[in-house]
């Protein structure tokens, strides 16, 4: 059973949004929260570094709760911070639960035992996924088309060095539809400066659940990467989940690019 959250009602691991969504996309927010059942005193961190991006993806939640009523697509969202357990990564990933990040001890996470990470992959990763299999599941037994999106935000600066790219798309195995994207976001903006595999690219690990749930059921699969300071007020997060609503659709009825490297 999930420990209490302040509220005293228990904190569950997932969330499914609008489960009956008609339209033709999933979308899925790995790292939504910062939240942490009381149990955990935080992993040991102060307030103020369990609200910076170390434990969850700013502004990630709400452009995909707006992508989500401008799609018509259900959206399923993690409910915990990511420094309890990376649901963005294989279960036996170095990074699934992690002692330090970026230059932030975590000491809650140190000399982890088994039995406590076991306990942490099925209480909150496993019940992720299986969310996302339900959701999957369910489109297929109605013989709905579905395009997986992930979405995700990042830090402006990183240990040092700024990222110029408001936007960045990450492929999973199959690259097809994350190049149409890149196509229809470009024909949109053409000044915009669009991420190729950035600030990631898929060889950093970072793709486990659009590999996972969209290559592994022969999907179309996205990763998207807005940078945090585009979307911490609400008229960005509006003009990216615009943005983004139109061009999903573009990439997904649009034919195939020219490949490039």
């Amino acid at each position: 059973m999930n420990s209490p959250g302040a509220t005293g009602r228990p904190l569950r691991p997932v969330m499914t949004i609008n489960p009956f969504g008609r339209g033709p996309f999933l979308l899925v927010c790995d790292h939504a929260s910062n939240r942490m059942p009381n149990r955990y005193d935080g992993l040991g961190l102060s307030a103020v570094d369990r609200l910076r991006h170390i434990a969850w993806d700013p502004g990630a939640l709400a452009v995909s709760l707006l992508l989500s009523d401008l799609l018509d697509a259900p959206l399923v969202h993690s409910t915990v911070s990511r420094l309890l357990v990376d649901c963005n990564r294989a279960e036996t990933a170095p990074g699934l639960i992690v002692p330090v990040s970026e230059f932030t001890e975590i000491p809650g996470n140190r000399n982890l035992g088994e039995d406590e990470r076991a306990r942490r992959i099925a209480e909150f990763h496993a019940p992720f996924h299986a969310a996302i299999d339900a959701a999957l599941d369910q489109r297929a037994n109605l013989g709905r088309e579905t395009v997986l999106v992930c979405m995700h935000s990042y830090t402006p600066v990183f240990r040092g060095v700024p990222r110029p790219w408001p936007i960045g798309l990450i492929h999973g195995l199959n690259s097809a539809y994350t190049k149409r994207l890149l196509a229809a976001l470009t024909a949109a903006e053409p000044s915009l400066n669009v991420g190729w595999n950035e600030p990631y690219a898929g060889l950093n690990g970072v793709t486990y659940t659009i590999e996972h749930h969209g290559d592994g059921r022969g999907l179309n699969s996205t990763m998207i990467e807005i940078r945090h300071d585009e979307i911490l007020e609400p008229d960005g997060v509006a003009r990216w989940a615009r943005l983004l609503a139109q061009c999903l659709e573009a990439a997904r009825t649009s034919p195939e690019p020219i490949p490039f490297d």
